[in-house]
């Protein structure tokens, strides 16, 4: 190690790259990044050339690559760091050009509504063309999460719901977001017992698709902050919301007992 910064734990890796600890040693297990070194107390510690593998991972996991596609690139022979940012880089290009393409559709059809016309089918196709990413997103979820018991609940008991089912949810979790937001923008601190409410109020609205335990609950959460699809969502109720929530659910989880953790962890 050449020094204090190329030395780094598993707590300062999280928090420096916003991810859980839980979510490193995932990529531990998978040989996705493994710290390059040890204490002599066995703790994990994690070099310069450890973090760099770690944000080219987060990089392609933020543009919807699979991690096993992921281990594959990086452990490429012919390809080194320039290579990957290149391709990331392309990759956001393509996506950045999808969106201003579609804010553009957008803006076309808010002049035709406030110009008083109505569109064909045809101009409707012409303005909106056909290059839809939003269908992806349940086979995104599929490739993900569909070994789990988590995804076969969540079929299973969405198979189930009703019109009115739906209604009811979408009007819970309204009020429950506007409740997050008012108690943050009046200082309710995470591990107070209205915010332990409110913890337990967002974890009960998971649990109508899946069952979720509080390590569940604190892994969901982790989302909110690395995944810019539901940061926008909780960022649109109030600046600042995401983080907030999820140190709601991490301090409400760190109240439940539980076994010591494995070894392997240290």
């Amino acid at each position: 190690m050449s020094g204090v910064n190329d030395a780094l734990t598993v707590g300062q890796v999280a928090r420096l790259a916003n991810v859980s600890v839980r979510t490193l040693h995932h990529y531990d297990a998978l040989g996705l990044v493994v710290p390059g070194g040890r204490t002599e107390a066995q703790y994990r510690v994690y070099s310069s050339a450890d973090v760099e593998r770690l944000y080219a991972v987060l990089a392609y996991r933020e543009l919807g690559f699979p991690l096993d596609e992921i281990r594959t690139l990086l452990d490429a022979p012919d390809a080194d760091a320039v290579h990957h940012l290149r391709r990331q880089r392309a990759v956001l290009g393509h996506r950045i050009a999808h969106l201003t393409a579609m804010a553009r559709a957008v803006d076309t059809v808010i002049e035709e509504k406030t110009m008083g016309r109505d569109l064909t089918p045809e101009q409707q196709r012409a303005i909106w063309g056909d290059d839809w990413v939003g269908e992806k997103y349940e086979d995104e979820a599929q490739e993900r999460w569909g070994d789990t018991d988590a995804w076969a609940q969540s079929k299973e008991r969405t198979s189930a719901m009703t019109e009115t089912d739906w209604r009811s949810i979408k009007s819970d979790t309204d009020a429950l977001e506007a409740d997050l937001a008012a108690a943050m923008s009046r200082g309710v601190l995470p591990g107070s017992p209205e915010a332990d409410a409110l913890a337990e109020r967002h974890r009960a609205s998971i649990q109508r698709f899946y069952d979720c335990d509080h390590d569940m609950h604190v892994c969901v959460a982790s989302m909110y902050v690395s995944d810019d699809r539901f940061r926008s969502h909780y960022e649109k109720r109030a600046t600042g919301l995401a983080r907030w929530l999820v140190d709601v659910v991490e301090a409400n989880a760190r109240k439940v007992p539980r076994s010591a953790p494995p070894a392997r962890e240290r």
